[in-house]
């Protein structure tokens, strides 16, 4: 499977869907982010840096400061793939951040979300 065109995808291009998708299921940006934040390592800062510079997907999660340790835990189907049996790390990581999506749109507690 070609996944580059994924990758080449700029994550501020996807971002606001992400909000759009939460918010109409009552959760909010805040929410979003703060999962960005625990999977990825960024903060405010950095998030709204490689959003304003139009970072694609392969250099947002590349310079991601620190991939969450218990990523692991992340488990399920997202677009019809089980996301702990994906082998393209890179996919692997742009699904897990789908699949947190997913959970915080579906009414998930935060505590659940981050695997606690």
């Amino acid at each position: 499977m070609d996944n580059s065109r994924i990758y080449r995808m700029s994550f501020a291009s996807v971002y606001p869907h992400y909000i759009h998708k939460v918010e109409k299921k009552g959760r909010t940006k805040a929410e979003l982010d703060e999962i960005i934040f625990w999977l990825t390592g960024y903060n405010e800062q950095t998030l709204q840096k490689h959003i304003a510079d139009k970072t694609d997907f392969e250099t947002f999660f590349a310079q991601a400061p620190q991939i969450n340790p218990n990523v692991s835990k992340i488990t399920g189907v997202i677009c019809g793939y089980r996301v702990e049996e994906i082998e393209d790390k890179l996919m692997q990581k742009v699904r897990y951040l789908d699949k947190l999506v997913d959970e915080l749109a579906k009414g998930r507690a935060m505590d659940k979300i981050f695997r606690k």
